[in-house]
């Protein structure tokens, strides 16, 4: 018996499954990390002038850090789910599909790494 040269060619069943599980669990998950970051301003509301102007420096620079990241996040599951639905790309689009909700938690980790919180 010979091995079946086209093998990865042939349609993947079930493709859609890893970009839409990704899909559910990265969309609120952002939408709840751009909650978070969209709100953190309010943190420093009662700073005094220096605290306020080190928080708005750090701020700015961590909130272009992390509408980045949403941008990469959202180019992620739009690549998931662009993929030929072959074999071959099964590995491809599972490693697109951890990945997307991995990177949103990485990005809300390093915005609040980069912001100068008041103490």
């Amino acid at each position: 018996m010979t091995e079946n040269p086209f093998a990865g060619d042939a349609p993947a069943r079930r493709a859609f499954v890893a970009p839409l599980v990704s899909t559910l669990l990265t969309l609120p998950l952002a939408l709840a990390a751009l909650g978070f970051a969209g709100l953190s301003p309010m943190a420093c509301d009662a700073c005094d002038t220096e605290a306020a102007q080190a928080f708005d420096a750090s701020f700015q620079t961590a909130w272009t850090v992390f509408a980045a990241g949403l941008v990469v996040v959202l180019v992620l599951l739009v690549w998931c789910w662009a993929l030929p639905w072959r074999a071959r790309n099964t590995a491809r689009r599972v490693g697109l599909a951890i990945a997307a909700p991995g990177l949103v938690v990485l990005d809300t980790v390093v915005f609040s790494a980069l912001v100068d919180w008041p103490r």
